[in-house]
């Protein structure tokens, strides 16, 4: 399934970017609309560090490098709400948890049957993916000392993307079953999530359908790297049309 490279998706839109393009980070439209998509950040966040703990628990083997990664996200957490912070505004994070509800309920109840596989789907490749997306958008809109924070957050999460993918490429012929199911039960979530949170990443100048594009290319550059077939990945990428 050709896609355009990261790389190259990056240039085109940095051709068409201009410092005009910024929001009103005073504005209180803006500010009612970041305490959304704050929150939602720093709950991702706090999610993927708890999750991340809970997945060394299945592969005791792995789990200080578990730790590691975990430890990662607490950070970005810390970042992002001194991000909020620095423009005033206070997180909403009871839309936060109410958010992640769905993708959280899945992730707990495969962690208590043992399913490792979708554990590192919804956690390393969906909800990583969708993190990287959503960041490499907003950093071409967002307020300097947003900016700085979130470029450094890109960097972290694209190792964690690629812990998560090779564990499922080493695993791929036993998991494969459960990661086709998995993904069916738990991809359609993210395109739920961009249509909940659009108009308030309308009001931050980050547009849905190229939220779901940056999405959508990460998520199949990573079926890439597990090694799925291109007729697999269809399959994959069929579940996000529902």
């Amino acid at each position: 399934m050709p896609t355009l490279q990261l790389t190259e998706v990056a240039e085109l839109k940095d051709q068409s970017f201009s410092s005009t393009d910024l929001p009103d980070f005073t504005a209180s439209a803006y500010k009612d609309a970041y305490s959304r998509i704050n929150a939602i950040v720093i709950e991702g966040e706090q999610e993927a560090h708890d999750n991340y703990m809970a997945i060394g628990t299945l592969i005791p083997g792995q789990a200080e490098e578990l730790k590691k990664l975990a430890r990662m996200e607490l950070k970005h957490m810390r970042g992002f709400t001194a991000c909020g912070k620095n423009l005033g505004v206070a997180p909403d994070m009871v839309f936060a948890k109410e958010f992640f509800s769905s993708l959280h309920g899945n992730f707990q109840k495969a962690l208590a049957a043992g399913k490792l596989t979708t554990c590192f789907l919804i956690q390393a490749i969906l909800i990583e993916a969708f993190a990287i997306s959503a960041y490499n958008v907003y950093i071409r809109v967002a307020d300097p000392f947003a900016k700085k924070i979130t470029e450094g957050v890109v960097q972290d999460e694209y190792l964690h993307l690629n812990y998560g993918q090779e564990w499922l490429k080493s695993n791929l012929d036993s998991c494969k079953d459960e990661l086709f199911k998995a993904n069916k039960e738990n991809l359609p979530l993210i395109k739920s999530m961009l249509d909940q949170v659009a108009s308030d990443a309308s009001e931050l100048h980050m547009d849905k359908e190229e939220l779901m594009e940056e999405f959508m290319i990460a998520y199949q550059d990573s079926l890439t790297e597990i090694g799925l077939t291109n007729r697999e990945m269809a399959r994959m990428a069929s579940a996000a049309v529902v």
